[in-house]
């Protein structure tokens, strides 16, 4: 700036609407100052002009001093906004905000002659900014940082300028949404009513409230329904025209599915209830007054209409009044838990009828322990009262019935266990006569063997062969005789003790059985195979005698000409089998099968083969006493297991042995 009147330096000064100070651009001395830059100094005009800029703000001067040096050697205007200064004025020290600018002043031949400071208190911006700056910084805070989902949609695209950390949560994405059309961020949303509801804020400026609006969002890949309390309100720019809407809020999803849930607790116990058949009623504890469903109604024949329930004891049975009433009254102690419970007996007015009803209702107390109210159900229990005395009366008649028989039955017990005494006499006498028998009888056979020896050996030549035959034909005879009283000795003496039972290894069982056969096994070419045989509790005597007749069985009956085989194995029977031979199937068994593929049997002879003496052939075809597989039946039948042959046919029998698990 130029400057050569100083009378028109002076005068552009002094009414410059800003604090101004001028300087001689040597010696730093104010020449000319204004009123408003004496206000802003806080200095006096005497202590301003004349004076050292430096020596009249010593407070700044190693802040600014070289910025001013550097205006004076340069030409080159300074400036600095919004600086802090302390001042004082009126003799107190204020903070202010100015804004100067240090401006060279230069003659025609363009030197500094003089500096300008033009000075602006901003000191009013500043501190207005600044406290917007604080709203709006408490304002984000409150925002981002509410216990309450938070958003801001601007635009007429509905684009979503900021959202808080729980909004973000009910939307199940991040923040990278934010600052983009909510429609495009979250496509799910197209689906709704809220865009709809959104525009009509911005061309209404109404605000829109929802209460449990159910709205689906995508989170984790799978829908997810809320719902949702929310309310649109307008934003407004300077001009006080819309440009946006905040939005907050509420999940109210839990709240909704517990009043679901209540209501539908509330109607299943009105369903409950009327299913029952259960009449209701209350009781109010500071009024004594007292409310009937319209079931009780009926049954009391009276509305007690919130009137004392007192007027209700009237009509029940008067030998129930007092124990009712007490009830009533204890149940109102907080010391009784609040728990009534009792059955009794009303008369209709007007029908007389009589009914039993059974009560049970329950006392709600305030935190002092004070009753506010007694509220319970009564069921109508007469035909059930009366079935129960029909039902008691019946029992004591059958008791004196039982009591009768049980006297019988003791009288019939004496005379069973007298029997069975005389029955194991009996049993002691036959087992020692088949012993005795069998003994006798042997006797007598082996003198006969004995002696048709001796004939044989003197006279055989002297026969001729039609005597011959007849001497052979005693001889077997006799043979077949002393074996079959052998085995029926045998089949008789069949022990049944318990304690003789042990565990038995039935692989050891078959493998020692084969072995007692192995001369015959090795004549006929026979093929034995077993495995998987367990170990079971049992005789093991009897389990030998089982295995040696079974398999004995099998080498007996071949077929000509053909290669005997011998199949034995052991698994687990169905429910089906073991109810098809009888046993009970809530045990367990194993099921040993021993099949081979000699001659077999017809399926109607599978029964009557276990029948002791029955034979199926004939003596000159097989021999054999028809005691070995009757001894098979009762071995098995002795372990509390069954035998049978029903798979057998004419290509091979089989037989079946179930034995239990656990003897």
């Amino acid at each position: 700036m130029n400057v050569e009147n100083q009378q028109e330096l002076y005068l552009l000064v002094m009414n410059a609407p800003v604090g101004i100070c001028v300087l001689n651009a040597q010696t730093l001395a104010a020449e000319i100052v204004n009123d408003s830059f004496i206000a802003l100094a806080g200095r006096s005009r005497d202590a301003i002009l004349g004076s050292f800029y430096w020596d009249t703000f010593p407070e700044v001067r190693a802040s600014y001093e070289s910025a001013m040096a550097g205006v004076a050697s340069t030409g080159q205007p300074y400036s600095a906004i919004e600086s802090k200064r302390t001042v004082i004025r009126d003799g107190r020290e204020e903070t202010i905000y100015i804004s100067f600018v240090y401006n060279p002043l230069k003659d025609s031949t363009g030197k500094v002659t003089k500096i300008a400071v033009w000075v602006m208190d901003t000191t009013i911006q500043v501190v207005q900014r600044h406290k917007a700056e604080e709203n709006e910084k408490f304002a984000r805070t409150v925002f981002y940082n509410s216990p309450v989902a938070k958003l801001v949609y601007t635009g007429p695209d509905m684009v979503l300028r900021e959202a808080n950390e729980k909004m973000l949560e009910i939307f199940g994405r991040g923040d990278s949404i934010i600052g983009r059309p909510i429609m495009e961020a979250v496509p799910e949303m197209q689906k709704t009513h809220l865009f709809h509801a959104y525009s009509n804020v911005l061309r209404t400026g109404e605000i829109h409230t929802e209460s449990a609006a159910r709205i689906m969002f995508i989170k984790n890949g799978s829908p997810y329904y809320g719902y949702y309390d929310y309310t649109y309100k307008p934003l407004y720019d300077t001009k006080g025209e819309i440009y946006g809407v905040i939005c907050t809020a509420i999940d109210v999803t839990e709240q909704v599915v517990v009043n679901s849930r209540l209501q539908e607790a509330e109607q299943n116990m009105r369903g409950a209830v009327e299913l029952a058949q259960l009449g209701t009623w209350s009781i109010d504890a500071a009024s004594m007054g007292l409310t009937y469903s319209e079931r009780m109604i009926e049954w009391f024949g009276y509305d007690p209409d919130a009137r004392n329930y007192n007027e209700a004891i009237a009509i029940i049975l008067e030998e129930d009044r007092g124990r009712v009433a007490e009830a009533v009254a204890w149940a109102l102690n907080p010391e009784s838990g609040g728990v009534y419970d009792e059955t009794y007996t009303v008369i209709h007015p007007s029908t007389r009828k009589k009914r039993i009803l059974h009560a049970q209702g329950k006392t709600v107390f305030d935190p002092t322990g004070r009753p506010l109210r007694m509220n319970g159900t009564a069921q109508d229990v007469t035909i059930q009262m009366e079935l129960q005395m029909e039902l008691e009366n019946q029992l004591q008649q059958r008791t004196a019935e039982i009591q009768a028989a049980m006297e019988k039955l003791r009288a019939i017990n004496g005379e069973q266990e007298q029997t069975n005494i005389q029955l194991a006499h009996s049993n002691t006498e036959l087992g020692q006569f088949a012993y005795i028998a069998s003994h006798d009888l042997q006797e007598p056979l082996r003198k006969i063997s004995t002696f048709m020896e001796m004939l044989q050996s003197r006279i055989r030549e002297d026969l001729d062969e039609k005597s011959q035959g007849y001497m052979e034909k005693i001889t077997d005879a006799a043979a077949r005789m002393s074996r079959l009283i052998r085995d029926l000795l045998a089949y008789s003496a069949l022990p049944k003790d318990e304690a003789a039972f042990v565990p038995v290894n039935l692989q050891d069982t078959a493998r020692e059985a084969l072995e007692d056969y192995d001369v015959l096994i090795e004549r006929t070419g026979a093929e034995v195979a077993w495995k998987g045989l367990p170990v079971v509790k049992a005789i093991p005597l009897q389990m030998s005698q089982l295995f040696f007749n079974l398999i004995g069985n099998a080498l007996k009956f071949i077929r000509p000409d053909v290669k005997p085989q011998i199949n034995i194995t052991c698994t687990i029977p169905s429910s089906e089998e073991i109810r098809s031979v009888l046993l009970n199937e809530r045990l367990s068994y194993y099921k040993i099968q021993f099949a081979d593929n000699g001659i077999g049997m017809k399926p109607e002879d599978t029964k009557k083969i276990f029948n002791i003496f029955q034979k199926l052939h004939s003596k000159s075809e097989f021999a054999g006493t028809g005691i070995g597989l009757a001894m098979c039946r009762k071995i098995v039948q002795n372990h509390h297991g069954e035998i049978d042959a029903g798979q057998s046919s004419e290509n091979g029998a089989v037989f079946n042995v179930y034995l239990p698990k656990h003897n």
